[in-house]
């Protein structure tokens, strides 16, 4: 979701405008096919004298951005984010009110934690009380306080989600100084909650109330405040959190290594443990401290933010960045909270000084993420803890990411796994490597575009019936883990979860992340839900190509002490092998005999690593990437996606060039042998395969001794000749007659049919524009040219002698066919090399535009450049490693690009700097009208759009309205939660096969 998505009308009204638009059909011209124009100034205006302030202003674009435009990007972005003051005088009035209320809730009887009969069917009590019964008595009464916390307050709330949250003080006649062993304080603290939620129900004028969980932690409800009115949730949110008073518990009860759960209490059962040692609950003491904190994180923020002018608005974009990356929000998120805490850090700690712009506050922000893993560095924001304190290696004992607050005692990313932080430093790290690319627009790429997990991973895998991960609890031994979690199986397995695939899939990946458990909601009048309504969660692969693909996992020798490691790790997959160089080593063997195999490799893994060590069925785990290939599995008897046939081509091809460069008795030497088929860059959707002929089926014609079908029998294969075309050196010999060079061509086209047969026995067919060569059951068609020839259609004399050079579209055919279509798939065929995936992108996206009845108006040319640039410009992604993504991302393409304003530039090889993207960019708008309606730029042609300058002819809105259908439907369904076997699972395969046609599917 876009930042800038946003319901409310008076910040529309506030928007400013950003061009002057044609001033015919203003109202009824959609955004998307506007064509804008500069604004015109008058003439005083445009030659005023620029004043001091925005001399500064220059200076300062000029230094920190690459152009002023990048600037007054970010200055608009912030603009859109902020909240106004319309919206500001609402959020006071509905505080205030609420305020008013709490400090009139009434008093009730004293009872026991577990007699709920106080409390009316309108609230229930939002905390699964297992075990049900702890100690403790309770009663209700006014808060001690209420008090704005959070981001609100210190001014860094933003758009579209505005959340404002209330620290709802506990009176301390409530709670007791013991309460923070066996949930006593959490249950409390749940009751309080219900106890607000069932007065405040009795008052119509706050809207609708329902309950959340903070960052989804169990152990920590809120109360959710939704103001009355026909848009009162886009508006705003108030959140209530129940505190204790600042002080009541002491911290050292909290340290990491300290147990607050009994374990007698949680079982139920007689302990064995003679010594008493009880286990650690730092995931427990964490979720209570944190309760304990606010108001000083708040008072410590201030102080802090007051000595920088732009903190506000530096947090403001590491949060829309943040957002657009899906780490804002859930179980263990890097949320607004460790942002403001991370900007503070680095100012206390003078890694960036308090005169920074917002943009230099982002900028280094992404830099200290990308360079520092707290996985193993933790860092602390406190300047001088007290000796209480716990040390960074005594948090690095109990968390997988440290970061610590200003109390010294607090991790703040306890929830956090290391996964998900490796996942934020990748991210950072892409981010600050697109960041100063000049031929990147680093504003849209950074902070415009959002990241799904299923448009930025490789691969994705889903955990259904998340149920059966107790059974995980129960072999992996986690009774210790699961009461630290309180009950919460699923965040405790998720840990060794994530574990297991690091190990199992080991380089095979650069990244593994997972989705981050959202935050539950439910009416205040219902209970809780439990954890196996949790949605699945899912996975995803970042892979390695030049190693994902790898049938064999080679592990150590087998007298190497880790060889009983690897044993363990794959059971009995694991055997002896002895290899060409005589290592005998432990190895695992995994089928795969084709790519389309090959390509689920990981699949295999994940399945085998999952069921041996987690208990965790295949029936439970969803391969989004699988989908199409079951597709193609079920159209096709051999499990193949065209890779294994390109190659075939291939081969015979490179065969036939070193044999073509081996003719000796020509009158010129060949220059060059380049191919001109899709099937040389592995993109053709279906393959030429080896056929060898049964001459049964055909007659032979008497005069030219041809092979022609036969009326008696059924009309035999089509064969595809693939184009090769042979450059002949340059000589005086060649005439200046286009005529006499055509007669030129054919003798060579006879003589090289005559030496193939000679020297390699080969069939051949000469004709005056091409030589047919049957070689490995494949048909060749060779073309000879001359590099003047198109210079020489351009030429014509006059009645008057003169000699004229006139561009025609002769000239141009042959130029397409002779000179560019070679050098792409000679280009392409080197992207290919590179990217293992991106004839089999190439592949599908041909194949959907051919379902789209759009095949005369993208042609492969235009639709492979297409692919291409997803490949050589992913930013903010990495480019694709497998079908299922590079595909989405090509629907996304032309589902957002602005075609009518931008150019879309295919840097092949890397040749365009960032004065050539200008330059493009200058001239595409000066001369827009006469261009094509999709403009592809190339280092080759950075004018005319050779590719697309007789096709597409319509506008691109239909061709967004067609692919809308497709794109908004297959993303939401890939990345759908939903369980084998369910109605959405074949929904998907309906939906892919309608996306590409009724024929056999083949990538």
């Amino acid at each position: 979701m876009s930042p800038s998505a946003s319901s409310d009308e008076e910040d529309h009204n506030e928007a400013p405008t950003e061009a002057k638009r044609s001033k015919k059909g203003d109202a009824a011209v959609d955004d998307s096919n506007v064509l804008y124009h500069p604004v015109k100034l008058s003439r005083s205006d445009l030659y005023r004298p620029p004043t001091a302030e925005e001399l500064n202003q220059l200076k300062e674009a000029e230094s920190l951005f690459h152009c002023n435009l990048l600037k007054m990007q970010m200055e608009e972005l912030l603009k859109e984010v902020a909240l106004s003051e319309r919206r500001k005088k609402l959020i006071d009035s509905f505080v205030q009110r609420v305020t008013k209320l709490l400090e009139a809730v009434p008093e009730t009887a004293e009872v026991e934690i577990s007699d709920l009969s106080w409390l009316s069917g309108s609230a229930k009590v939002p905390f699964l009380l297992l075990p049900q019964v702890t100690k403790g008595k309770f009663h209700m009464a006014p808060p001690s306080s209420v008090d704005p916390i959070g981001s609100y307050p210190l001014g860094t709330c933003i758009k579209p989600h505005v959340v404002v949250d209330l620290a709802v003080t506990i009176p301390a006649n409530v709670l007791h100084p013991k309460d923070v062993v066996n949930q006593r304080y959490p249950r409390k603290r749940a009751l309080y909650l219900a106890g607000l939620a069932q007065y405040l129900a009795s008052f119509s004028d706050l809207g609708p109330m329902r309950y959340s969980c903070l960052h989804g932690n169990r152990l920590r409800p809120v109360l959710l405040l939704i103001p009355p009115g026909k848009d009162s949730r886009s508006s705003f949110t108030v959140r209530l959190h129940a505190c204790p008073p600042p002080g009541f518990f002491k911290p050292s009860r909290f340290h990491p290594l300290r147990n607050n759960i009994r374990t007698e209490w949680y079982t139920g059962l007689q302990t064995s443990n003679s010594e008493g040692i009880e286990p650690p609950t730092p995931h427990y003491n964490s979720s209570i401290l944190g309760d304990l904190l606010p108001k000083a994180h708040l008072q410590f923020l201030s102080a802090v933010s007051s000595q920088c002018p732009a903190f506000a608005d530096g947090v403001a974009l590491l949060k829309v960045w943040l957002r657009q990356r899906e780490l804002h929000q859930g179980a263990g998120c890097f949320n607004g909270f460790l942002a403001s805490m991370l900007l503070a850090y680095l100012l206390i700690t003078h890694r960036i000084s308090n005169t920074m712009t917002a943009y230099q506050l982002l900028r280094n922000s992404l830099n200290f993420l990308a360079s520092t893993d707290l996985t193993v560095n933790g860092v602390s924001v406190a300047k001088d803890p007290d000796s209480s304190a716990p040390s960074l290696a005594e948090f690095h004992s109990a968390f997988q990411v440290v970061f610590v607050d200003p109390s010294g005692h607090l991790n703040m990313c306890a929830d956090m796994t290391a996964c998900t932080y490796k996942q934020l430093q990748h991210e950072a790290s892409v981010s600050m490597q697109f960041w100063d690319d000049p031929t990147v627009d680093g504003f849209y790429s950074l902070l415009m575009t959002p990241k799904p997990m299923i448009r930025t991973s490789d691969h994705v895998f889903q955990l259904c019936e998340l149920v059966k991960l107790q059974s995980s609890c129960k072999k992996l031994n986690l009774l210790s883990e699961l009461m630290d979690h309180s009950g919460d199986y699923i965040h405790t397995t998720l840990p060794l979860i994530l574990s297991l695939l690091q190990q199992g899939l080991g380089q095979r990946i650069q990244l593994l992340t997972h989705s981050l458990c959202p935050d539950p909601e439910w009416s205040v009048s219902n209970e809780p839900p439990k954890y196996k309504t949790q949605p699945p969660i899912s996975f995803g692969l970042l892979l390695r190509p030049e190693l994902a693909t790898s049938v064999l996992e080679r592990g150590p020798p087998a007298d190497s002490p880790k060889a009983a490691e690897f044993r363990q790790l794959w059971g009995s997959r694991s055997e002896l092998r002895r290899f060409q160089d005589g290592a005998i080593t432990e190895a695992v063997l995994w089928e795969g005999e084709s790519m389309c195999q090959k390509r689920l490799i990981p699949k295999q893994i994940i399945t085998h690593v999952l069921k041996l060590h987690a208990d965790i069925p295949e029936s439970c785990l969803r391969y989004v990437g699988a989908t199409v290939d079951d597709v193609i599995k079920k159209g096709s008897e051999v499990p193949s996606t065209g890779e294994e046939e390109s190659l075939v081509v291939v081969q015979a091809f490179d065969d036939l060039s070193r044999k073509l460069w081996a003719l000796e008795d020509l009158p010129l030497s060949i220059t060059s042998v380049q191919g001109a088929h899709p099937a040389l860059r592995y993109t053709q959707v279906f393959p030429p395969v080896p056929l060898k002929l049964d001459f049964s089926y055909f007659d032979r014609e008497k005069k030219s001794k041809s092979l022609v079908p036969s009326k008696d029998k059924p009309c035999p294969v089509y064969i595809t000749p693939i184009t090769v075309i042979c450059h002949m050196e340059g000589s005086g010999k060649w005439p200046h007659d286009r005529f006499a060079i055509r007669h030129i061509r054919a003798a060579f086209h006879i003589r090289m049919g005559e030496l193939l047969k000679k020297h390699h026995n080969y069939s051949y067919k000469p004709c005056p524009t091409h030589l047919d060569v049957w070689k490995d059951g494949l048909a060749f068609r060779i073309q000879v040219a001359y590099h003047r020839e198109p210079q020489v259609l351009r030429e014509s004399l006059t009645a008057e002698g003169m000699l004229v050079v006139r561009d025609n579209e002769e000239a141009q055919a042959l130029e397409m066919a002779t000179i560019h279509k070679p050098l792409l798939t000679s280009t392409l065929h080197g992207l290919q090399q590179q990217n293992p995936c991106f004839g089999a992108v190439c592949r599908l996206a041909k194949r959907w535009l051919a379902a789209q009845l759009f095949s005369d108006d993208i042609t492969e040319d235009t639709a492979d450049l297409l692919v291409a640039s997803l490949f050589l410009q992913p930013a903010p992604f990495t480019p694709p490693g497998s079908p299922q993504v590079g595909f989405l991302r090509f629907l996304c393409l032309l589902s957002t690009f602005d075609w009518r304003n931008n150019p879309l530039v295919v840097n092949l090889n890397n040749q365009l700097t960032g004065t050539d993207y200008t330059e493009i960019k200058n001239a595409f708008m000066a001369s827009r009208e006469s261009l094509p309606v999709m403009f592809i730029a190339t280092p080759k042609d950075t004018k005319q759009s050779m590719w697309t300058k007789r096709a597409p002819s319509i506008q691109l809105h239909v061709l967004g309205c067609k692919q809308s259908h497709s794109f908004p439907i297959l993303e939401p369904l890939l990345s759908a939660h939903w369980s084998p076997g369910s109605h959405c699972n074949d929904g998907l395969k309906k939906t892919s096969l309608s996306t590409f046609g009724k024929e056999n599917v083949r990538f």
